[in-house]
This record gives structure tokens, C-alpha cells and sequence, in this order.
């Protein structure tokens, strides 16, 4: 299994702004999975915050990491991102955010967490996600 230590970052090009992340984040308010993996490129990773690896679950790939998207918008059919803010330093960036949300079975859930970034030719490339109840 290949982690982020074992992938070639030097062919980082493409400017992204805290802007695009205001706009990634907007999206996941508005629950639109197109827009979402439009700013994604097709071969992107994504680290969920849990699961069975000291990285979460990790997904590779468009489809794979839409399909993980998508499986949490439909969880959380009301979920929305505040408090957010975020910080773009060349090729890496972060957001910081207060998720709230009703999971199938009524419950309130509300999680503080961060994404950490990596860019690639104007989209995201890498999405690791870090979470705490």
C-alpha cells in the first residue's frame, strides 16, 4: 500500500488560493458531489479520519474517493461546515472546521477537525482528514 511518503510531489504546479478552499467548502455545505470532485484530480487520495489504518480508510482515485464522499453527504443529509478557516502555503494548504450533523438514527453529531492538503495542477490532489467528538 503506497502512503504519502512514497509519492513523487515535485511536478507541483497550478496556484490555488484560500479562496478555492472557501469554494471546496461551500460545496460540501451545499452537498454537491460534482462541483466537489471537479476541484479534485482524477488520480486523488483522501485519508478518512477513521478507520482500520494508522491513516483512517484510505481511498484512491476519482471514483473510490467520490464514492466516500458521497456515502457521507448521504449519512448526514443535513450536515454543514462552520467556523471554517483556511491557509494555503504553496503546494499544501489546510482548513479548519466545526461539522454539524443528524446521523440515520436521530443523533446530534458534531465534530471539530481539519483537512490537510496537498495541490496539484490547480485542484486537490491529497485530502487528509483529521477529526475529533
Amino acid at each position: 500500500m503506497r502512503f504519502m511518503e512514497d509519492i513523487d510531489m515535485t511536478h507541483q504546479t497550478g496556484s490555488i488560493t484560500e479562496e478555492f478552499l472557501v469554494a471546496f467548502s461551500a460545496a460540501w455545505n451545499d452537498h454537491d458531489i460534482d462541483l466537489l470532485m471537479s476541484m479534485m484530480t482524477d488520480d486523488c487520495m483522501f485519508y478518512g479520519s477513521a478507520g482500520p489504518d494508522a491513516h483512517g480508510q484510505v481511498f484512491r482515485g476519482l471514483e473510490s474517493v467520490r464514492k466516500s464522499y458521497s456515502a457521507l453527504l448521504d449519512q448526514f443529509r443535513d450536515g454543514r461546515w462552520s467556523e471554517a478557516r483556511h491557509a494555503v502555503a504553496g503546494d499544501r494548504g489546510f482548513s479548519e472546521w466545526l461539522f454539524k450533523g443528524t446521523n440515520p438514527d436521530g443523533e446530534l453529531v458534531e465534530v471539530r477537525g481539519c483537512d490537510l492538503f496537498v495541490f496539484r495542477n490547480g485542484k486537490i490532489f491529497f485530502k487528509d482528514s483529521y477529526a475529533r467528538r
